[in-house]
Order: structure tokens, then sequence, then C-alpha cells
């Protein structure tokens, strides 16, 4: 899982210094409008050599996005509970149709609910300079880094957790470590993330877990196409697995799966084929809501989360992604692309699962211009939730968490 090599080839994603593109263009997994919009992310915001900078891009072309400090949203569809997204590096908190701005950084990003309902856990970054060894000797970098955090829902109680900051060379030398894609267990005690921790020049972005009473990283014993590493953990229901991306790649096609690893057992099981990603489960761990990448984009469907079988597609657009699952298990939200623009769209499930009926899809934003890169997420108090649904049969319990024939 680890490799003797230096920090300007280790970049997953290709946008350190020195790096080649193949790497993230086979991770990215033909995501083509994802992939777009986590450039657009990161553009300006992450390691470059100090030299004297460039000009920026043109505005995009089409439809005039909100400005940063509005969210429009639809009066027509009211969500239940609260749901927390990205716009300009911000977090903004929705409840029913109203919206409310959390964070004002501009470098906030992929929020994700505490099972209470009591924080809201993030990653910010933060600029600083970078002293280290490259290819062409010491070398100074305007570098970002990441930090995980936490925030109330009402905006105060904003709190440090882990720095990305990496030192070494008896604390000469300064680069960093990602940390990205944070989500919090059931039970509320660990962060499941992924990261190239402890030691950046020797680790890829691969599934870790933070203890949040000691602040600890521990690494998920599972294997990684190197160095394409993993991506999208997301906490089976009921603690007991994790399903995450393993990013691979056929050639120039990029390949990737959703896995699910059973903490207790260590073991990974492969759930889907290849060209799906965003894992999102059903509360009662019986399905996953996830992206597929087809010729023409993305779309959202639902998974079996038993069988990897596809059993309904709920866009086919080609401009939709990341989905999250309702926690009263009756809606879905999404990601959707009009034009320039990213938007919430919104999806009642009627019928009975697996034969679900599918509502039009609404807007739940509108003309907003949100972070496409950051996937929302959803929280209802458990006095408005639904009475829990029976248990699955024990025959797809075990399969969901067996390991691969």
């Amino acid at each position: 899982m680890t490799r003797d090599r230096r920090p300007t080839a280790r970049d997953p994603y290709g946008i350190l210094p020195g790096a080649s593109l193949a790497a993230p263009l086979l991770a990215a997994a033909g995501l083509v409008v994802v992939a777009l919009l986590t450039v657009g992310l990161f553009n300006g915001r992450l390691v470059t050599l100090l030299v004297p900078g460039r000009p920026g891009d043109g505005g995009a072309a089409g439809a005039t996005p909100a400005p940063s400090n509005v969210v429009i949203t639809n009066p027509q569809a009211s969500v239940a509970g609260s749901v927390v997204y990205v716009k300009a590096g911000n977090l903004w908190l929705q409840t029913g149709t109203d919206t409310r701005q959390l964070t004002g950084t501009g470098h906030d990003s992929m929020p994700t609910w505490s099972p209470d309902g009591q924080w809201l856990y993030f990653i910010e970054t933060r600029t600083g300079t970078g002293h280290f060894p490259g290819q062409d000797g010491v070398t100074d970098y305007r570098l970002t880094y990441p930090i995980v955090e936490r925030i109330r829902p009402d905006g105060s109680g904003r709190q440090e957790l882990l720095s990305g900051l990496y030192h070494s060379g008896g604390g000469a030398y300064t680069w960093f470590s990602w940390y990205r894609q944070p989500a919090v267990s059931p039970d509320g005690r660990t962060l499941a993330l992924v990261s190239d921790a402890p030691d950046p020049t020797r680790q890829d972005v691969v599934l870790q877990f933070l203890d949040l009473a000691t602040k600890k990283l521990s690494l998920a014993p599972i294997s990684e196409n190197a160095p394409l590493g993993h991506q999208d953990p997301a906490w089976r229901p009921d603690g007991k697995a994790v399903a995450f991306v393993m990013n691979a790649h056929d050639g120039a096609k990029g390949t990737p799966t959703i896995d699910v690893y059973d903490l207790a057992t260590k073991k990974v099981r492969t759930v889907s084929g290849p060209g799906y990603t965003n894992p999102s489960w059903s509360p009662d761990g019986r399905y996953i809501a996830a992206t597929r990448t087809g010729l023409f984009g993305t779309d959202v469907v639902i998974l079996d989360a038993a069988t990897g079988r596809e059993l309904i597609q709920i866009t086919g657009d080609g401009r939709s992604w990341s989905p999250t699952w309702s926690p009263a298990g009756d809606e879905l939200i999404y990601m959707h692309l009009a034009g320039q623009i990213v938007d919430l769209k919104l999806v009642k499930l009627g019928g009975t699962a697996p034969g679900w009926t599918l509502a039009e899809q609404v807007d739940l934003t509108e003309q907003s211009g949100l972070d496409g890169a950051s996937k929302a997420a959803w929280y209802i108090p458990a006095d408005q939730l639904p009475s829990p649904t029976p248990a699955a049969p024990s025959g797809a319990a075990a399969s969901a968490s067996a390991p691969p024939s």
C-alpha cells in the first residue's frame, strides 16, 4: 500500500508540482462533469510554485448564478429536516425552504452531520508556504492545506480537530497531507475519511479512520490500485461497515467500483461493476444510491446493496451526480448541472422498495451556483422520522457483509 517516492509524484489528483495528469484522469473514472467541478473547487487553492500569478479565467457562459451570498430556494419544494450544502466555499443550511449561511471563510467544503444533529463536520483549506525537497532540490511552495473542523448547526462553536500540515527533516521542511470527504459513524465516535497521512511522501489517499476522542488516525487494511487510492466513504446505518470507491482503470478508461469494508472481519466485498461512485445508503442498509458514469455523462441510480444489481435509474440527463438519501428513506437529493450552474434537485420515492415509483424531480435550489464537488448532507430529528423498517432478511444481511466468493 505504501511506496518510497518523491512528494511531487504522489498526488492522485494530478495537481501538485511535477505530477502527471494520467492518474487523476483515470481516478476521475470518466466523470467529466464532476471532474470539471472538482478542478473548479481547487483552482487557485492548491500548492503552486512561488512565482508571479497568471490572469484568472474568464466568466462562464450562459445563465448567471445568484450572488455568492444568496441561495435561492424553490418555495414549492420544502425539505424535511435540514440539508447542508456548500456555495462559494461556505456552508449553507436549508430547513424547509429557509436558508442561512453558516460559515464565511470561502474555504469550507465536504460537510457531514453527526448522527445526533449537534455538529457539522467539514474540511477547511488554508493557505501557507511550504518548503520541501523536490525534483529540482529544496523549493518554496504556496500551498493550501486541509483542516478537519466542526461547527454547531447554528453557526457557533467552530473547532479545529486535525491539521493537514506535515513537517519533516527535524522541522526544516513543510508539506501537507490530504484530508477529504469526512463521514461520521452512526455512534458519533469515528470519522471515516480519505487521506495520505501520516506521511504523504509514502502513502496514497486511502480510507482511514479518525478517533474523535483521541484525534488518532488509523489506516484501514485495504488494498488499492496505486496510486489511485480510494474515495467517497459512507457508513452503513448499522455502523458495521463502510462503503467506499475503489479507484481503478482499464487502459485510459476509469473503472471505479463501489466496495464495502466490514469492520469486524476486515474484509472487502465489491458491490458494483465498474463506473459507479458516490455511494449513499438507504436508512435500512438494503440499498445504495450512487452515481453511474455513462457515455454521455453521469446519472443517479439505486443499487441492491447485497448484489450490486441496478434497481432503478433516477435520472437520465447525464448531468446529475452525488445523491444523498433522506434519513426518512422516501426521498433523494442530488447535484444537477444546468448550463454552467449547479443546483440541488429532489425526487420522492413512491411505492414500496425495490419497486419504487418516481415523482417529478424538482429543484430544491434555483440558479444558486452550488459547489458541485461537495456532496449535500441531510439530517432529520428522530422524532420526525417514520417507524423503523423491519430488518433485512438474514440472507441479505449476510451477503451484504460477506467477502467476495
